[in-house]
């Protein structure tokens, strides 16, 4: 199609709309190792430390993939790995908020507090009180059990 019968109409790269956002980055290293002896074609874990881990998916032999990402990023981190070739592993990590949590129940928290209002949701239902722990006035924290009384924690203001 075009307005003079001619040339076709085409977009303008600099108009607003065209463009879009930029898009939050979701890993703070990528890098590729070879692993041999590695099982599976996936591997998730988190690193608490530079020798805790927690599996989540896949072979507990994780320290391959732990050593290639800590070139570049210290623990804690959450980290996913795939099998791209033989023994050659593609490996993501971003950075994550660790907190302890001794004797909360659950999953899964969220916990929204402005002002003197305050919502505990403990995976999906309503609770009564508060997590001095998580109180982040004017902001929504999420709260993710990675494995006993240690929890992945994520601020996001109201």
């Amino acid at each position: 199609m075009s307005l003079d019968g001619d040339e076709p109409v085409r977009p303008s790269w600099d108009a607003a709309g065209i463009h879009g956002l930029h898009r939050m980055r979701e890993w703070d290293t990528v890098t590729t190792v070879e692993a041999p002896g590695l099982t599976g074609d996936r591997s998730e874990f988190v690193a608490l430390s530079r020798d805790e881990f927690v599996v989540e998916e896949g072979s507990d032999s994780v320290e391959p993939l732990a050593e290639a990402v800590e070139r570049e990023l210290a623990p804690p981190y959450r980290a996913e790995a795939v099998r791209r070739n033989g023994e050659l592993w593609a490996v993501a990590a971003r950075r994550i908020t660790v907190v302890t949590l001794p004797g909360v129940s659950g999953e899964e928290i969220e916990l929204a507090s402005q002002g003197d209002e305050r919502t505990l949701l403990i995976d999906g239902e309503r609770e009564f009180g508060s997590l001095p722990a998580l109180e982040r006035p004017g902001n929504v924290v999420r709260a993710r059990r990675i494995a006993g009384e240690t929890w992945e924690m994520t601020v996001d203001p109201l």
